[in-house]
């Protein structure tokens, strides 16, 4: 089996005449030498492509009336934040963290919308004291202490409401999040969606903006985010009906999908948004509704295909009619995706691009885990051997923001590349990172 440009399954990849694999128009090999392995790459300039398509496809649709989130829960650090601010997207926060992390980019945190179907009476304060700019609440609990906090700090504070449509989204059990009995949001179907919205416009200091839904990731079908707008609108107009309420936000979410492998299909996110814009116009407009601000919040869509993971091949370990495994210098710490949801990838030969792939092996990591395994029944050459480069492709989402200490494995830098040179956004983690809380 050898190498062909299919397996390249992004622009932004190519193979150089020594054979060896780019990035962004950089060699990786070049990389790996530079800044050691394993380590995080992300193209900057994918990722504010990606955010154009969104943020120009909704305008061109909706005006001033449409709008883009990214998720940043999808790759959580400081200079990401600058990005999406720079390209005019807002963007979604679920944790304390992901808010501290934002304001110290200087993200403007009225542009954030804070999710979690948990928020501690801790979060909700510190998201307050901060200016956020409105709660995604997903519960009644959540709700009432929302209203009470805002009362003891005398604001009356901005909110979405989050709802559970009933659709199912043909994806992973494990990101499918819109069916009725998700952990997430308000059921329609149950009556308790428009219970939550009635008690919600009966307190007084809170204010109601809109209503939120997400119905999972790696979506690909067609018709997914059409089924459920058509599901929202019509909840929107049974609310405006029925309390004379009109809604001024509707957040569809976002989780189109991205390819990992040749096999998943090459989606075109303009044309889908557009055609998704579209739909929604013409319900809106048979249902007699007010155009709502119509959001996205994408986020695996903006950073996967803008990263990847370089590694250096320690043991290959070959065993004679049974498997072969390649073992690199990380793993499920820093990619626990084939653990959780047993995620695919493409991986090559970064520096061996050009030689035919016959050895059929496991690509494994260094923890003492039988589980750490980054990706089964992959095809390497058969001239693999320790100190090789191997890349993992499609990793700029869910990588990082997922990476753990297990066996206090330091986390890896992310090295940002733009306009063919690069800077390291995330610095690698140390030793004495690693025991910096211990007391």
């Amino acid at each position: 089996m050898n190498i062909h440009e299919k397996e390249l399954i992004c622009s932004n990849l190519s193979v150089s005449a020594e054979g060896h694999l780019m990035f962004a128009g950089i060699d990786t090999v070049d990389l790996a030498k530079e800044y050691g392995t394993p380590l995080y790459v992300m193209d900057e300039d994918r990722i504010r492509y990606n955010c154009r398509i969104y943020k120009n496809a909704l305008q061109e649709a909706f005006g001033e009336k449409g709008v883009a989130l990214f998720a940043s829960k999808a790759a959580s650090f400081k200079r990401i934040y600058n990005i999406v601010e720079e390209e005019g997207l807002c963007v979604d926060v679920v944790s304390g963290g992901e808010i501290y992390t934002a304001l110290k980019a200087g993200f403007p945190l009225s542009k954030a919308y804070f999710h979690s179907n948990n928020k501690t009476d801790e979060d909700i304060r510190f998201a307050m004291d901060n200016g956020i700019g409105c709660f995604v609440v997903d519960t009644e609990e959540e709700l009432f202490a929302i209203d009470r906090i805002a009362e003891e700090k005398g604001i009356c504070q901005n909110i979405m409401l989050r709802i559970t449509p009933g659709i199912d989204p043909h994806t992973f059990e494990e990101v499918a999040t819109g069916k009725v009995d998700s952990k997430f949001g308000s059921a329609i179907e149950t009556g308790q969606a428009e219970a939550i919205a009635v008690k919600a416009l009966d307190l007084k200091h809170v204010r109601l903006e809109g209503f939120h839904c997400h119905v999972g990731s790696m979506v690909f079908y067609e018709d997914v985010f059409e089924r459920t707008a058509d599901v929202m609108l019509e909840f929107l107009a049974d609310i405006r009906k029925n309390t004379g309420y009109m809604a001024e936000k509707l957040d569809l979410g976002g989780g189109y999908g991205t390819r990992y492998v040749k096999e998943d299909p090459l989606v075109d996110i303009g044309k889908k948004v557009r055609v998704l814009a579209e739909h929604i116009k013409d319900k809106v407009a048979e249902l007699g509704l007010e155009q709502p601000v119509i959001m996205l919040e994408p986020g695996r869509s903006i950073v996967a295909d803008a990263g990847i993971t370089l590694y250096t091949a320690g043991s290959v370990k070959r065993i004679p009619g049974f498997v072969n495994y390649v073992s690199v210098d990380g793993g499920m710490t820093d990619n626990p995706r084939y653990a959780l949801y047993g995620s695919k990838y493409t991986v090559l030969p970064a520096d061996d691009m050009n030689s035919p792939c016959g050895m059929k092996c496991n690509l494994v990591g260094r923890c003492c885990e039988s589980g750490d395994i980054v990706q089964n029944d992959i095809h390497l050459p058969e001239t693999t051997k320790r100190g090789s480069i191997v890349a993992v492709l499609t990793t700029g989402a869910y990588n990082f923001s997922m990476a753990s200490n297990y066996n206090r494995v330091g986390r890896p830098p992310i090295v940002m590349a733009a306009g063919r040179k690069t800077y390291t956004a995330v610095r690698r983690q140390t030793f004495d990172d690693l025991i910096s809380l211990d007391v």
